[in-house]
C-alpha cells in the first residue's frame, strides 16, 4: 500500500511543479510587459478616453478645465461641416491613388532584387534609405525638386522639351505631387517586407515547377504570388492605414493650400483644435475620423482576404 501511494503521489507531485513553474512563467511574461502596458496605457488609451470625454464638451484652449457641455452638439456640426467632409475626401483620394503603386511597385522591385545572385544588400539599403529620412527632410528635398524655374524637376522636363506643370502651386496637381512624394519616400519598407516574404518561400517549389516546364513568368504567377498571399495583405492593409492617417507631408509642403485642395482630414483637425482653439470640436472630428479609418482599415481587409483565398 505504501509503494502505490507513493506511486501515485509521484504523478500529483509533478503536476503541481508543473502548474507552480507555469505560474512562475506568467509572472515572468507580465514583468517583462508591464512597461509596455503601462506606456501603452498612458500614451494611448488614456489620451482617447479623455479625448472621447472633450468631444462631449465646449473645451478650448483658452478656456479652464472641459467647458460648458455640449453634449452631441460637436457631433452634430462634425455632420454637417463641409469643409470636414471635404477634408476626408481629398484623405480617401489620396489613399486611393497612392495605395495601388505602393503595393504593386515594391512587389516588382522585390521580385527583380531577388533573383539577384550578387548586390542585394545595395538594393536594400537604395529603397529603404529614404523611409528612414524624418519628413521634413524629404518634405524640403521634394519642395526644391518641384520649384518652378531651377527644380530638377521641371530642369529634366525642360532638357526633354516638356512643359513641367505647377506642381504646388495648381489645386489640379498639389495632391498628386504628394502622391509622387510619398510613393517615393515610402516604397522601402513595403519593399523589405516583400523581399522577406519571398525569401521565406522553399526553393523546392521553384525546382518542381522548373522541372514541370514552368517558365519564369509561370513560376512568379502560380507560385510567388499565391505565397506572398499573406504578406500582401498585410502591405495592404499597413498601406490603407498609413495613407489615411496622412498629415506631415501636406502640412509641410503645401500646409493644405492651395486653396485648401489638399488638407487632409488630420491637418483640418490640427487646424481647428490649434488655430481656432476649439479642441472640443476637433476632439469630435477626431473621434468621428478614427472610425472611419476603422471601418475602411477592416473593410478592405476582408475584401483583400477574399481575393487572397480565391488566388
Amino acid at each position: 500500500m505504501t509503494g502505490a501511494a507513493a506511486s501515485v503521489g509521484q504523478p500529483v507531485a509533478a503536476r503541481d511543479g508543473r502548474r507552480r513553474r507555469l505560474r512562475r512563467g506568467d509572472l515572468s511574461g507580465m514583468g517583462f510587459l508591464a512597461p509596455f502596458l503601462v506606456f501603452y496605457a498612458l500614451f494611448l488609451i488614456v489620451p482617447l478616453i479623455y479625448e472621447i470625454v472633450m468631444s462631449f464638451f465646449h473645451t478650448s484652449l483658452v478656456l479652464p478645465g472641459l467647458g460648458g457641455f455640449a453634449g452631441l452638439g460637436n457631433y452634430r456640426e462634425v455632420f454637417g461641416d463641409a469643409r470636414f467632409w471635404q477634408a476626408v475626401w481629398h484623405t480617401i483620394w489620396f489613399t486611393i491613388v497612392s495605395t495601388p503603386p505602393l503595393v504593386v511597385l515594391p512587389l516588382f522591385f522585390a521580385i527583380v532584387v531577388n533573383r539577384l545572385s550578387h548586390g542585394q544588400w545595395f538594393f536594400r539599403l537604395a529603397f529603404f534609405l529614404p523611409y528612414i529620412l524624418p519628413s521634413a527632410v524629404i518634405s524640403l528635398i521634394w519642395v526644391w525638386l518641384y520649384e518652378p524655374g531651377y527644380g530638377l524637376v521641371d530642369g529634366a522636363l525642360s532638357a526633354l522639351g516638356l512643359g513641367a506643370p505647377a506642381w504646388l502651386s495648381s489645386p489640379d496637381v498639389a495632391l498628386y505631387s504628394i502622391v509622387i512624394v510619398t510613393v517615393w519616400w515610402t516604397i522601402g519598407f513595403n519593399f523589405v517586407l516583400y523581399l522577406a516574404g519571398l525569401q521565406d518561400i522553399p526553393r523546392d517549389l521553384y525546382a518542381a515547377a522548373a522541372l514541370d516546364g514552368a517558365s519564369q513568368w509561370q513560376q512568379t504567377w502560380r507560385v510567388t504570388l499565391p505565397m506572398l498571399g499573406r504578406t500582401t495583405t498585410l502591405v495592404a492593409v499597413l498601406q490603407v492605414i498609413a495613407s489615411l492617417k496622412l498629415f506631415d507631408q501636406v502640412y509641410l509642403m503645401t500646409a493644405g493650400g492651395p486653396n485648401y485642395s489638399t488638407r487632409s482630414a488630420i491637418e483640418y483637425i490640427y487646424d481647428t483644435g490649434f488655430t481656432s482653439q476649439r479642441i472640443g470640436y476637433a476632439s469630435a472630428a477626431a473621434f468621428v475620423l478614427f472610425v472611419i479609418i476603422a471601418v475602411v482599415s477592416f473593410g478592405w481587409l476582408l475584401i483583400v482576404r477574399q481575393q487572397e483565398k480565391g488566388v
